[in-house]
């Protein structure tokens, strides 16, 4: 007969548990200011939902550097003998859970019941003094050094309500401070609903003024625009706002989407991928995240907000809040409002569309991709870089006859040298988007990108002529190289009679094969790579592109064979120079290019007498 298993109760070490949930709860004692006005504030909503005759809810915190210590105190519902052992210490409970059981949460903040632990972090001892609306002539005294154990008393009869006074450890003294706590309060309570006063009730409330989407009175459009980037200039760290976007509730399609907030566009430069997105979450009123960027889209890292979200589910600690189906639809509604507040910028007020497009040009190439609303918004008003500066597409496909052109990402080529001495501009496709942007608005403009540098693109820019076999022949005497491909072209300015342009392609071939042998290129890279460069099958390392409409070559054409050596050479030498291919494998040297120069017009000069 085989044993029976045992069944045994798991054992808690109390006073270990108590100190891991303390200490490592929450990534800043700070919090705990936020955790006791979150208590204090449901302790509120507990009897405005409980109690018919109660006052008008009040949160005073007070610190008193003397002493060292730090007082918070509301006029809520309070706690009897019994709610003290059973929610207040009793760790994951709390009373909060009971009303939103029984369907009564508006308001309400707590959820887990282990916000009182965080007084623990930042005190010696925690004294609490409590009177109950349903006892209001019984007072409590509740004291406890630690959390693992603690005293209950009968005290003095006060007003409703409930008194915390932290004695701080020497550590946490600055929370005695009222301006460092005055900036605490605004920071994490600034949205709640009712009024927090610092000292004492006769100082103004800390979060008053309510946010600007909250707000009942009626302001002409100067003045609301003004307060909006006030309130954001307390939250955006790092830029002036430029402009503030909002964010209602039920702009997803769908009707999805409840929070409620405010976005603004940063005054400071960005390039590319540049990520400077800062939105901040509160939930119920209280800060949850200062830093929830995933819920901004990846393209925008020019933007900050602040959002009220009550549909996300907090963390344990409240800083931070689940990655869950509320999370996602949240993120579709910012994206939603970001987009549709863009569109009334450019609509509605074009100095600062002007200045956004400005300041976030090259972002906003990235962002247009990200999005086909986006890309119809701003496709003809974006810039790209090019060899004639930073230019609208429409500007390009005028400058350059109607065809638009882009480099290889080696600015520099002999066919950008040829487009500039032409005015022609050439997209820089090295820079940021640059070139995924042009292509997808020459597709809509039902327009060819011609990438310079790759057979296709040349054979555009230097398209093959026919010439009669002796011509032919002739020139490939004249100018004939190792690994140089000579074409018969026809192109402007004709006072330009030669162009040695490398064959890119090739180029990338021969890169890939080096790097496969010194193994600095992954596998599955290689694999890819190799499909590609296996459809290159040209020898030739580059190709001169000889102008038959050029007079010098015509002339060279019928000169005699010692003179039209010597002018050959020298043209050579000359395109050496100008392409720029000293470094590139089988090129001329700039030594040799020189050499060749004077050689040539050694020959061609008469001598001395």
């Amino acid at each position: 007969m085989s044993p029976v298993a045992e069944l045994v109760r798991t054992q808690v070490d109390l006073g270990g548990l108590m100190r891991v949930l303390a200490n490592n709860m929450y990534s800043t004692p700070e919090v705990v200011v936020r955790e006791l006005v979150q208590n204090a504030h449901d302790s509120c909503t507990r009897r405005r939902l409980e109690d018919t005759s109660a006052p008008e809810a009040r949160i005073l915190v007070v610190p008193d550097a003397a002493a060292g210590t730090l007082s918070i105190v509301d006029n809520g519902a309070g706690l009897t003998r019994e709610e003290i052992d059973r929610y207040l210490a009793t760790v994951g409970a709390g009373y909060t859970g009971r009303l939103r059981a029984a369907g009564s949460d508006a308001g309400l903040i707590g959820q887990f019941g282990i916000g009182f632990l965080s007084a623990y972090v930042v005190s010696t001892r925690v004294d609490l003094y409590t009177t109950s609306f349903q006892t209001p002539r019984e007072a409590w005294h509740f004291s406890s050094a630690g959390g693992e154990r603690y005293t209950v008393a009968p005290h003095t009869a006060q007003d409703v309500g409930t008194r915390v006074v932290l004695q701080l450890s020497e550590r946490f003294r600055p929370l005695c401070d009222a301006p460092t706590l005055e900036a605490l309060l605004q920071r994490y309570c600034c949205l709640l609903p009712m009024a927090i006063h610092v000292s004492g009730p006769e100082r103004p409330a800390i979060n008053r003024p309510p946010p600007p989407w909250r707000e009942t009175e009626a302001h002409s459009p100067l003045r609301r625009r003004s307060l909006e980037r006030a309130f954001a200039a307390r939250f955006e760290r790092r830029f002036e706002p430029l402009c503030t976007l909002p964010v209602t509730p039920g702009a997803t399609p769908g009707n999805g989407g409840s929070a409620s907030g405010l976005l603004w566009l940063q005054d400071g430069a960005t390039y590319g991928t540049s990520d400077n997105r800062n939105l901040s979450v509160f939930v119920r009123g209280m800060l949850v995240s200062r830093d929830a960027r995933e819920l901004l889209p990846e393209w925008a890292g020019f933007v900050g907000g602040v959002l009220e979200a009550d549909a996300l589910t907090p963390t344990a600690s409240r800083e931070d809040v689940q990655r869950d189906a509320a999370f996602d639809v949240t993120a579709e509604q910012v994206r939603e409002c970001l987009i549709d507040g863009l569109s009334r910028l450019a609509r509605e007020d074009e100095p600062t569309w002007r200045l956004l497009l400005q300041r976030h040009n090259e972002a906003l190439l990235g962002a247009a991709l990200c999005d086909e609303r986006l890309f119809t918004l701003l496709a003809d008003a974006l810039k790209v870089p090019t060899t004639e500066g930073d230019l609208t597409l429409p500007a390009v496909r005028r400058r350059s006859g109607g065809r638009l052109h882009a480099s290889t990402g080696e600015s520099g080529g002999p066919e950008e040298v040829l487009c500039r001495a032409l005015g022609v501009p050439v997209v820089d496709s090295g820079r940021y988007a640059a070139l995924p942007f042009t292509r997808r608005w020459a597709e809509r403009q039902g327009l060819p990108v011609l990438q310079l540098g790759t057979r296709e693109g040349n054979a555009a820019l230097f398209p093959r002529v026919q010439l009669e076999p002796a011509q032919e022949e002739r020139l490939r005497v004249l100018f004939a190289q190792d690994g140089v491909e000579l074409v018969p072209s026809r192109f402007s300015p004709p006072a330009l009679p030669l162009v040695l342009v490398p064959d890119r392609e090739a180029e990338l071939k021969a890169k890939l094969e080096a790097d496969a042998t010194a193994k600095r290129i992954g596998a599955a890279v290689l694999s890819l790579a190799r499909g590609f460069t296996a459809t290159i099958t040209s020898r030739a390392q580059a190709r001169l592109y000889l102008n038959v409409d050029a007079p010098t070559l015509q002339a060279l054409l019928a000169a005699p064979e010692d003179r039209a050596r010597s002018a050959a050479r020298l043209l050579s030498g000359l395109c050496t120079l100008l392409s720029h291919r000293d470094e590139r494998a089988g090129a001329p040297s700039v030594a040799s290019a020189l050499e060749g120069i004077s050689a040539a017009l050694c020959a061609l000069l008469p001598p001395s007498a």
